[in-house]
């Protein structure tokens, strides 16, 4: 539903009101189709591509829009009411999670031949830092880098990438300084260079229309030109982007999860049931109505957070804090909207099925619940 809130501009709410009518036009009515397909279509990225969707945060010397964090919250959220989380994924790896490591960290010569087209839809980004053995503990990464006359070669494995299997460049995370932990490096890595395959599609619970990949690196050899940013800096570079990571994901849940709740308002007051309508049992509606209370402070502590990074005020622990505790209440929101749906709900034509399980992920991505709360506590520490 259209809404105003304390820190949405004129701008900030057109691109809202634009985004919900594009997802509502051009992916509800195909979505279930990507899903069985297990992707999104190219097409479908330029026209994002072309409606300048895909630079917000881009800074308009570079061909963007040049908008803030509260931007990409907006957009996030708005996606989130397409009902198809693979879809909000696949945008916003691209647009929020690996798009600004070439932005923040790019040469000029890698912005001229990169950007645009980043912008169009045309290169598809994904970001490579996950392994096996090294999920949120990025300083745990095994794959290497080392150098070899005037480029690099890489060896290692990357997994649960998404736009891993069809995207067209990852910005992969390696090891470059054996003696220190934090000694790593960011590389652009194009698909389909020599030794850099895509070992498996993986089948997941939810979010079946985003490709997610397994990647092998064996003897990569990669240019000079192809290190993005400062050589042994990535993790900090990697840092950098976590809180606006964690803040699209809280985004699209939201989105989704007021998209879920607008549904099973309607079935409820829809529904027969013992003489009237499911909404008219006081235990339904009151569960709805605190649902929507959970969902209006979760949307307004993210915007806060957003605010506080806009500003230049470290946002470390409210972001963390609003990623735990929001991503936990969209899985709950979830729940009881599927609840309320009764066998319907179950059933894989329903909507919030599928939402449900897209939902489930959002706890884990992007830094687990248990790792946000560890932020949250070392920064509440007295003294």
């Amino acid at each position: 539903m259209p809404h105003r809130n304390a820190w949405m501009t004129d701008e900030i709410q057109a691109l809202y009101d634009q985004t919900v009518d594009f997802v509502a036009r051009e992916v509800v009515p195909h979505g279930d189709a990507w899903e069985a397909d297990g992707k999104i279509p190219r097409e479908i990225l330029r026209k994002l591509g072309a409606l300048g969707m895909l630079g917000l945060r881009v800074p308009e010397s570079l061909g963007g829009v040049g908008l803030g964090p509260i931007a990409s919250a907006a957009f996030s959220e708005a996606l989130g009411s397409s009902t198809f989380g693979g879809f909000d994924a696949t945008v916003l790896v691209h647009t929020d999670m690996a798009g600004p490591h070439l932005v923040n960290s790019g040469t000029r010569e890698q912005h001229e031949r990169w950007m645009p087209s980043v912008l169009s839809g045309e290169t598809i980004l994904s970001i490579g830092v996950t392994e096996p053995d090294a999920g949120s503990d990025v300083a745990g990464i095994k794959t290497t880098a080392r150098r070899d006359g005037d480029g690099w070669v890489l060896n290692g494995r990357k997994t649960f990438i998404t736009n891993g299997v069809y995207g067209d460049m990852t910005i992969l995370a390696a090891r470059t300084d054996s003696d220190n932990k934090y000694g790593i490096s960011m590389f652009l890595v194009p698909a389909g260079t020599s030794g850099f395959e895509v070992a498996n599609k993986l089948d997941k619970h939810g979010w079946r229309c985003s490709d997610t990949a397994e990647l092998v690196l064996e003897d990569v050899y990669l240019p000079s030109d192809h290190l993005l940013g400062t050589e042994h800096r990535g993790f900090y570079e990697t840092m950098r982007n976590f809180q606006n990571e964690r803040m699209v994901l809280v985004g699209m849940g939201i989105g989704a999860a007021q998209k879920a709740l607008d549904i099973t308002l309607k079935y409820t007051q829809d529904r027969p049931a013992f003489g009237g309508r499911l909404f008219d049992l006081g235990a339904i509606r009151q569960r709805l109505a605190m649902a929507q209370a959970k969902v209006d402070a979760v949307r307004a502590s993210m915007y806060h957070a957003a605010w506080l990074g806009e500003q230049g005020i470290d946002n470390v622990k409210a972001m963390s804090g609003v990623k735990a505790w929001g991503c936990e209440v969209v899985n709950e929101v979830m729940y009881e909207c599927t609840q309320f749906h009764g066998g319907m709900g179950f059933m894989r034509e329903s909507a919030v099925e599928r939402m449900y399980r897209d939902a489930r992920v959002l706890t884990i991505g992007g830094g687990a619940t248990e790792v946000m709360l560890e932020e949250v506590a070392k920064r509440s520490v007295v003294g």
